[in-house]
């Protein structure tokens, strides 16, 4: 009855979702792009082969899911791979990630609609499905376990916050839970409020993002943005999310007086006109990556409008401040910075992180601050002080490979819902 009722619900918002997109198009204009598929209509296969589906909503589990994805491709070569997303920065990742590769189809994930879900499963016939982190959709799950499709949770995580969520619509979440063929988490408190949540079969297999290497070309494009800098300090502001600006830029702002070189760099890519306002607004010279690769000598602040390009930024930066975490947005990956031996610095808010945040710190690794003001003091001290640096750009690396192995604890799990590999 629950999911009934959520069912109806839905068709009663479908033309606010219509609204929706064009509004979202208005500042990103591929939201207009392929709206079939949104709705379970896809261009025809020329492939016949089995099909291993993976879901990965955006464009931070995209990146997280390639370690699985290489594997799933070297490990089935006779299966064809399907990555669906929601958003069109994650299709443009994948698009990115995965330009030429024949045996990957690219494409969204429909909306929660029976018919939508049905089609889609009908014109794929995926004999796996994967689905990145927490995306719990229930007619989903229902079309599945109706189609005889496995359907496996995997690198789950799930905040405290969520489960209280998830606990308010129980008489929803519980069966879409329930219906999970298998869940492995990133951790042992994932794991509890999975279960608690109604999950079974859950395992903790540890967090896949620890296995993602930064291409090495993006590597050497930030050392040489380093190097081109000429000895210059420069502090990053990694996935900042809206008002965080904002309060960056009073809190750092002398530190730009004496020369720092702020780079800011906003999670989502419709806001960079918006951060280039503000950053002008308070009267900052301000430089865009989309001008070029060089940053001119009296520009303060560096506005990172580009994307795929965060590996090449952490690379370049003396310490990085990770967004989403000095206000209630809970936290982006700082795993990333630390492999990369970029010191980090992280907000009270990193609830959507909160194992890898707690353990970077431990590990001396990063550094939390209570607010932006806090933010600038720390910052200020770190880019005076290279041997602190250094120490948390050691720990920072040495954390990163020491919780390494999810990817192949996950393909054990995977290995045993599908027949062997021919």
């Amino acid at each position: 009855m629950a999911r009934l009722l959520y069912t109806l619900l839905l068709w009663l918002i479908l033309p606010f979702i219509f609204l929706r997109l064009a509004w979202r198009a208005q500042r990103q204009p591929e939201y207009l792009r392929d709206v079939g598929e949104r709705f379970g209509s896809y261009a025809a296969r020329a492939s016949t082969r089995p099909v291993l589906w993976l879901h990965a909503v955006s464009v931070g589990e995209t990146r997280a899911a390639q370690p699985l994805v290489r594997e799933l491709s070297m490990q089935y070569p006779g299966h064809d791979l399907v990555l669906t997303c929601m958003t069109p920065t994650g299709r443009a990742a994948a698009h990115d990630i995965y330009a030429g590769e024949a045996r990957i189809t690219i494409a969204y994930l429909p909306y929660d609609y029976p018919y939508a879900v049905r089609r889609f499963l009908r014109h794929f016939r995926p004999v796996l499905g994967l689905i990145m982190e927490t995306e719990i959709w229930p007619n989903l799950v229902a079309g599945c376990n109706q189609a005889g499709v496995p359907l496996a949770l995997v690198n789950a995580r799930l905040s405290a916050r969520s489960a209280a969520g998830y606990a308010r619509i129980a008489a929803l979440a519980r069966p879409a839970f329930a219906g999970l063929t298998r869940v492995t988490a990133q951790s042992e408190e994932d794991r509890a409020r999975l279960v608690a949540s109604g999950a079974r079969a859950v395992e903790v297999t540890g967090n896949l993002k620890f296995d993602v290497a930064a291409p090495p070309q993006l590597v050497e494009r930030g050392q040489a943005w380093r190097a081109a800098r000429g000895g210059r300090a420069m502090l990053l502001a990694a996935s900042t999310r809206e008002g965080e600006e904002v309060l960056l830029l009073d809190a750092l702002a002398p530190l730009l007086r004496q020369g720092v070189l702020l780079a800011i760099v906003p999670r989502h890519p419709q806001r960079f006109d918006e951060v280039a306002r503000l950053i002008e607004a308070r009267g900052h010279v301000l430089g865009r990556r989309s001008h070029g690769e060089t940053v001119a000598a009296d520009v303060q602040v560096w506005l990172g409008d580009s994307m795929g390009e965060m590996p090449a930024y952490y690379a370049a930066a003396d310490c990085a401040y990770v967004g989403g975490s000095l206000l209630p947005f809970g936290g982006q990956n700082l795993i990333e910075a630390c492999a990369l031996g970029c010191p980090v610095l992280i907000g009270p808010h990193t609830y959507n992180f909160a194992q890898a945040a707690e353990l970077a710190v431990v590990a001396g690794a990063a550094r939390r601050v209570a607010d932006a003001a806090q933010l600038a003091a720390e910052a200020a001290r770190l880019l005076e002080d290279a041997p602190a640096r250094g120490r948390m750009a050691d720990a920072g690396i040495a954390f990163a490979q020491a919780h390494r192995g999810a990817t192949q604890r996950t393909l054990q799990m995977i290995a045993g819902l599908l027949p062997a590999p021919t």
